[in-house]
């Protein structure tokens, strides 16, 4: 049977700072005139409600709403209200040509190369799955949407939870030790392996300077490039 691989994003596929320094302050600097243009909106109340209930005000103007929605991009929270609402800010971004995402160079044609040969890809990621689709919509190496079978985010359930590595596989309907994997962060490996999911930690040098050996890896394979994976 072939493998999937199921791979993070930031800092697996696509640099952190990507996220750190292009996607969080454009969202921010774009949220209040979104929330004033597009709020009455149902998706869009939907998760504008769902943050009021979080900060324990039913009624609140949604003024209070988006500051605190920018306290949370400055808190780099990962909230599934933040995470969607940012999701449809983004969408404008990338429609209009104010961005691409960057992928690290041996990304694409990794993916391109898997899914040739018959392995399913997936991604799960703490962003919403509308941001994740526009992200790999809109890479510097073209769509690579089609590549993909399946996409979650932490409406499964948090990444450091092997609960969450466990309903994926169920979604995907593959055996837990079938698939792989794929992140920069340990805890989520970690977890996943918890769940029966083999495992490869990405270990890149451009945001990770200092190489993470031996224990530092956490027992999981340990690689520095999409090259260097054997699925």
């Amino acid at each position: 049977m072939l493998s999937t691989i199921l791979t993070d994003i930031e800092g697996t596929t696509s640099s952190i700072s990507f996220v750190k320094d292009v996607l969080f302050p454009y969202a921010r600097a774009a949220l209040p005139g979104f929330v004033r243009e597009h709020g009455q909106q149902p998706e869009v109340r939907r998760w504008l409600d769902a943050v009021a209930i979080e900060i324990s005000a039913s009624a609140c103007q949604d003024s209070v709403i988006v500051e605190t929605l920018q306290g949370w991009i400055d808190a780099d929270r990962k909230h599934t209200a933040l995470k969607a609402l940012q999701g449809m800010v983004w969408q404008a971004g990338y429609h209009e040509g104010d961005f691409t995402a960057p992928l690290y160079p041996d990304v694409a044609p990794a993916l391109r190369a898997w899914h040739a040969a018959g392995h399913r890809l997936a991604v799960y990621s703490s962003g919403s799955v509308p941001a994740q689709k526009l992200l790999f919509a809109h890479t510097d190496a073209g769509d690579l949407v089609p590549l993909f079978s399946g996409f979650f985010d932490t409406e499964v359930g948090g990444k450091r939870e092997a609960a969450s590595y466990r309903r994926i596989a169920a979604q995907l309907a593959q055996p837990a030790g079938e698939i792989v994997f794929l992140s920069d962060v340990v805890e989520e490996l970690d977890a996943a392996r918890d769940a029966g999911l083999r495992t490869v930690l990405l270990d890149r040098r451009e945001d990770y300077p200092q190489p993470r050996l031996g224990d530092a890896a956490g027992g999981h394979l340990r690689v520095e490039s999409f090259a260097d994976i054997t699925p």
